[in-house]
């Protein structure tokens, strides 16, 4: 599709917007599963709903370092359990054609953002589509005590225990602040569904529409609070946005070379040494904080069974697959922390890679013959994996080696999603970028009991008492030595209990055509459009 023929097919989303110079198109991999920053779980879709919405804190671009957002500072007690957040005067929030903001950001919308994802009985609780995965998953609604706005500007928090995660926790996706006036006036017209279809945030850029499998269209919003950061003399911040959604790396590409879109995610590892090459293109790359993983569904036989896990583990060549799947960009994964944070494991040995004995356990464990099994692969290139169907005919022709023969199994990305999520593959590919820069984001969130309920994020439905009560633990202190300790003694357990099979880390890559001016990687896989300027052909 030309680009012509793209911004006329974006066109119908929305109101009519030019698609003259300050527009930037970027080649995104896949739909969005919400535009409710409360309710994504993904990296895809939390990219969508960051260009359009602000946290009380954030991470400076870039960086896992916290920093003032809505809220211009904040108090913690001397005991760790009451935070007091004091907002930015004169904040405002988008319009659309059913609703006008007549006030600024206070209180209020703090509230009413939180009291939703806690409170059973909010009137905005209960969801068509999806959950409050994040807010349950990281324990919040055990965790909180109580929110109240002692004034217009001051939100406070009380938790009932300390919790070192707390902060770096309200400057992920899921602690966006809606507006409450928008709220009431959608209850007002029984249409509470418009709060996820036609978004309202306070970040750089307004939705514009949004037209699945075609593109996401934003415009800049001109009431913005933060003021630009200082750019190149001459260089407009771009004034429109839209999300390409191109789930193919070859076609991604090939519309980068084109001009038909400025910036692609997740070249494919064989394009990269081409991208490097050409003299109107920039490759850029960032080791991110993410983890690769092939889950194993333990409430579902043979995988209840160690045995049988730890077998899967040690019939699977990790280095082969990231050589063969990942090239350069990949760094075979020893366990679920990656390399760069504080908390991962130094001493950790690679997982061996030994056939004989994950017979012998097969056999020990019942089945000397083998047995039968799906194998779910992401139909979408991700950050942590950039071939989802190579592979998993990687990891099948290991397993057929030992007598496991593996039906592999995808659906589109939404759809795949809501199978994982709701428990229903026996093993399956997935991965994990993390949010926070903390290792809480990965061992709990993602192998956590509370995160092993429906729903939630651990989809190997693993529940440790033992590992839960470390992990548990290593939250509610801030000793840094200790948290070390817990972490390491909770990886120890992963590693004896097997329930995934680690697979990578990775370096990311992005392209860019060249004339794109402002525009940063992040670790924590965010792709973040404020302050990106255009010159010259770029931008046409």
């Amino acid at each position: 599709m030309s680009l012509r023929h793209f911004l006329l097919a974006a066109l119908c989303l929305g109101p009519p917007a030019s698609a003259a110079a300050g527009t930037l198109v970027f080649c995104s991999e896949g739909n969005p599963e919400s535009l409710d920053p409360a309710v994504v779980t993904t990296t895809t879709a939390m990219n969508v709903t960051w260009q359009m919405f602000n946290t009380l804190v954030e991470f400076a671009p870039g960086t896992t370092e916290i920093r003032p957002g809505l809220a211009e500072s904040w108090r913690v007690s001397a005991d760790g359990r009451t935070y007091d957040f004091t907002l930015r005067e004169g904040v405002r929030f988008h319009a659309n054609a059913r609703f006008r903001p007549t006030r600024p950001l206070n209180a209020d919308d703090v509230l009413f953002s939180f009291l939703r994802q806690w409170k059973p009985d909010h009137p905005f609780h209960a969801l068509k589509n999806g959950s409050f995965a994040y807010f349950r998953d990281l324990g919040l609604a055990d965790l909180i005590e109580g929110i109240e706005a002692p004034d217009p500007r001051t939100v406070r928090f009380r938790l009932k225990e300390a919790d070192a995660t707390f902060l770096p926790n309200l400057a992920q996706a899921f602690a966006s602040i809606h507006s409450a006036e928008y709220a009431a006036s959608l209850a007002a017209a029984d249409a509470r569904d418009a709060l996820e279809r036609e978004p309202i945030g306070t970040g750089p850029f307004a939705f514009a529409g949004y037209r699945p499998d075609i593109a996401v269209r934003y415009r800049a919003f001109p009431d913005y609070w933060r003021a630009p950061e200082a750019g190149e003399p001459g260089l407009a911040p771009i004034d429109g946005l839209v999300f390409s959604i191109t789930p193919n790396p070859a076609v991604r590409l090939a519309k980068l070379k084109a001009g038909e879109c400025h910036v692609l995610a997740f070249p494919a590892p064989s394009d990269l040494a081409g991208i490097a090459a050409d003299p109107n293109l920039v490759l850029m790359s960032k080791a991110e904080l993410n983890v690769s993983y092939l889950a194993l569904n333990t409430r579902k036989a043979p995988f209840d069974d160690v045995r049988v896990r730890r077998a899967i583990n040690l019939a699977i060549d990790r280095r082969a697959i990231v050589e063969g799947a990942y090239g350069a960009a990949g760094i075979v994964a020893r366990g679920p922390l990656p390399p760069g944070l504080w908390a991962t494991d130094a001493d950790l040995p690679e997982i061996a890679f030994d056939r004989a004995e994950a017979q012998r356990l097969l056999a020990e464990a019942g089945h000397a013959e083998g047995f039968e099994t799906d194998l779910w692969y992401p139909p979408v290139s991700r950050p942590y994996n950039p071939d989802g169907r190579r592979v998993a005919d990687m990891i099948r022709a290991d397993l057929a080696r030992i007598g496991i023969r593996a039906r592999l199994v995808t659906e589109p990305w939404s759809a795949y999603r809501a199978a994982l999520y709701g428990g229903q593959p026996r093993t399956m590919l997935y991965g994990w970028t993390s949010d926070n820069g903390d290792p809480d984001n990965f061992m709990n969130v993602l192998l956590g009991c509370k995160a092993a309920e429906p729903g939630g994020a651990n989809l190997a439905r693993w529940c440790d008492p033992d590992y839960d009560a470390l992990i548990q633990a290593a939250r509610r202190t801030t000793d840094t030595p200790a948290r070390l300790d817990l972490y390491a003694r909770g990886q120890e357990i992963v590693r004896r209990e097997a329930p995934w099979v680690p697979l990578a880390h990775t370096v990311v890559h992005m392209a860019l055509r060249r004339g794109v001016a402002g525009f940063r990687m992040d670790p924590l896989g965010r792709h973040l459009f404020d302050g990106v300027a255009l010159r010259g052909e770029t931008s046409r």
